[in-house]
């Protein structure tokens, strides 16, 4: 039996549904920092099977630094325009986005292998993943521009 709170308190934390939450805590005897760990494992491994998946579908989100000086944009992919309208989705466009401005990376390889910004134990990529695994369709970083003055 899981306990009601811990089941409460995992969902509110992670965002994933009741039922993958409760899986997990029965999978760690209740534990919530294990059940996180085996959650995240799961959305990656979740993540890797609908990679293929075609992307056709999106936003393209901006973001300016306060300081007006540096601002960039990005096309963000995912399979449907349902999934694109969520606030998952658009959190992560705005998150990517900034992470641009922040950090210009070269190019697209480089930007998802580079540490968050407001997690260093995640890469984007993770945050990717985790979004995949959250929404259930795949997510791709198509491209992005950086302007600075």
């Amino acid at each position: 039996m899981v306990d009601i709170n811990a089941l409460k308190k995992l969902r509110l934390e992670t965002g994933i549904s009741i039922a993958e939450c409760r899986k997990a805590l029965e999978e760690t005897k209740g534990d919530i920092d294990k059940a996180k760990a085996w959650l995240k494992k799961q959305g990656i491994e979740k993540a890797e099977k609908k990679a293929d998946r075609e992307t056709s579908q999106g936003l393209v989100e901006s973001y300016t630094h306060l300081n007006g000086k540096v601002g960039s944009m990005v096309v963000v992919l995912c399979e449907t325009d349902f999934v694109a309208r969520t606030e998952d989705f658009k959190h992560l466009c705005h998150e990517v986005a900034m992470q641009v401005a922040a950090m210009n990376p070269k190019d697209v390889d480089t930007l998802l292998k580079q540490e968050y910004i407001r997690d260093g134990s995640l890469t984007i990529n993770d945050l990717v993943k985790q979004t995949v695994a959250k929404l259930g369709e795949n997510i791709v970083v198509k491209e992005f521009k950086r302007f600075e003055i």
